[in-house]
């Protein structure tokens, strides 16, 4: 399992005496400013009004969410 990735997955434990079926494999994101030990000075920054709508000033802290569990046609 590679850590540096943003998205993981794990299995969780089906007991052999469940009666539900597996569940599967979960999926979940990690936040980028994990893999960034300090914030390192001059950034480059979004503008006001992108910023107000990615939820960021910084685009290196911006992080997409893809819901992985919807079904692609």
């Amino acid at each position: 399992m590679n850590l540096l990735k943003p998205i993981k997955s794990y299995t969780p434990y089906h007991s052999p005496f469940d009666p539900c079926p597996p569940i599967g494999k979960k999926y979940y994101r990690t936040p980028p400013q994990l893999y960034m030990t300090f914030q390192p000075p001059n950034l480059p920054q979004f503008s006001p009004r992108e910023a107000l709508q990615k939820g960021t000033l910084w685009p290196a802290f911006y992080d997409y969410y893809e819901n992985p569990y919807d079904r692609r046609s």
